[in-house]
């Protein structure tokens, strides 16, 4: 897999605060990391929401055959500014977000999460960093105080990652499985 800027905003900054430790910069160390912590989960939670928008956008057109007139009228009223409404942040499944995609979908996805430990871990830490960045942007970002680590975060990204990946997959699938009668 590609490293993607999350990848190298951790390993720039655990460099950075390599060399303030050597340094003994005790105190701009902490603030570093600090900022470096919430910038990387800020990183991390716009990464995917980014991939995960292109993914809808890319199915629809492909649904639509290519019709902009379908695919703009998703883009302009279910994707734009709309993808934090997506996901019940403070739940530990995506069922509510798979049910947007109808009842059908929506029992096919809970089979598969049910047969797939790991498909399951990812969504818990995909939904965490989501609700990890949302109390950062909505309760004072310059004094908000975060608990977790950058390498927890970045722990929380590669797992939440594999949600990501599969979830496209999962779409076309459901489609081909089921033909043009969903």
């Amino acid at each position: 897999m590609d490293e993607t800027v999350v990848d190298r905003l951790h390993g720039d900054l655990s460099a950075l605060l390599a060399v303030l430790r050597e340094k003994q910069e005790i105190s701009l160390l902490n603030t570093v990391d600090d900022n470096w912590r919430k910038s990387l989960l800020l990183s991390a939670a716009s990464h995917f929401e980014r991939r995960m928008t292109e993914c809808v956008l890319a199915f629809v057109n492909g649904a639509a055959n290519g019709n902009s007139l379908v695919t703009s009228f998703v883009k302009n009223k279910a994707v734009a500014r709309q993808f934090h409404t997506w996901f019940s942040w403070n739940e530990k499944n995506a069922n509510s977000f798979f049910g947007l995609f109808g009842d059908s979908f929506g029992t096919f996805m809970k089979e598969r999460v049910r047969n797939d430990e790991g498909l399951s871990d990812s969504i818990k830490a995909f939904l965490e960093l989501g609700a990890e960045r949302n109390r950062l942007v909505h309760q004072d970002f310059g004094t908000f105080w975060m608990e977790k680590t950058a390498d927890e975060i970045y722990n929380l990204y590669k797992n939440a990652l594999r949600f990501v990946e599969a979830f496209p997959n999962a779409l076309t699938e459901f489609t081909d499985m089921r033909g043009k009668d969903i």
